[in-house]
């Protein structure tokens, strides 16, 4: 059985991989890890997940590559970027193309939250 919301988190950084897993967790969530763009469109998530928290610097394929890659199959889903290097022309920009939120490191449980919020309305966690 598919649970009703797959959040799926790809980022290169370990800590991220663990920590955010927890907290989506900790809100009712089930939450996927992946290091890298490739390694996510290589599993089964894919089809599953209903939304994408993904760091916008990655290596290999990046975030904002990795959305249009997605899109270009037809796979739709809600997008929060998130990044260390950003400023808010970068979250402007992303939001224009179509992302929920871009929210810088380190973001705080009260972001992640609002921003799941806005990407998953009325979809509250299983």
């Amino acid at each position: 059985m598919v649970p009703h919301t797959i959040v799926s988190v790809v980022d290169d950084d370990a800590s991220v991989r663990e920590s955010l897993p927890d907290l989506l967790g900790e809100l009712g969530f089930e939450a996927r890890s992946f290091a890298s763009a490739e390694e996510f469109l290589a599993s089964d998530a894919v089809r599953h997940t209903r939304c994408l928290i993904i760091d916008i610097a990655l290596p290999g394929m990046s975030g904002p590559k990795l959305t249009r890659e997605l899109n270009r199959r037809g796979q739709r889903m809600s997008t929060i970027f998130i990044t260390g290097h950003g400023d808010d022309g970068i979250r402007a920009r992303l939001i224009q193309q179509g992302a929920t939120e871009c929210l810088f490191k380190p973001f705080t449980d009260d972001e992640v939250r609002a921003a799941l919020d806005a990407a998953l309305p009325g979809h509250g966690p299983r």
